[in-house]
């Protein structure tokens, strides 16, 4: 019996193991990219609600890199609205040097605002 086969009905090489043969399945190489809360939080949402859209990214090999470019787009989106709110509520280093307290109220108050947003726009969608 060969080491080797080739089927090509579907592509596949096969190892012969003992008295069987096994598949020669590799898994594509990607760069692995850190995956922040943002995308730790959209994974959790895909498991959970989307379980074959997160299958598919799973057995495909692209889980690590969709969940790091939502993570990216997500933070930046993040520190864009927390700018923007921040342009429009008028706060300003003025009010951090005259009520710290104030300051952080109103910056603490902007950011959930922010996320709020991100969660609804990209992570929980």
């Amino acid at each position: 019996m060969d080491k080797y086969i080739y089927d090509e009905n579907n592509g596949l090489w096969y190892e012969l193991r003992g008295d069987y043969y096994i598949p020669c399945l590799t898994v594509p190489a990607h760069e692995d990219r850190p995956i922040g809360i943002w995308g730790q939080r959209h994974m959790r949402y895909i498991k959970q609600e989307r379980k074959a859209f997160y299958t598919e990214l799973l057995t495909s090999g692209r889980l690590n890199t969709y969940l790091a470019d939502i993570n990216e787009q997500a933070a930046d989106m993040f520190l864009r609205m927390v700018k923007e709110l921040v342009e429009k509520e008028g706060i300003t280093e003025t009010l951090k040097a005259a009520d710290q307290m104030e300051w952080v109220r109103q910056m603490n108050a902007v950011r959930e605002i922010a996320m709020e947003i991100v969660n609804n726009d990209l992570i929980y969608n």
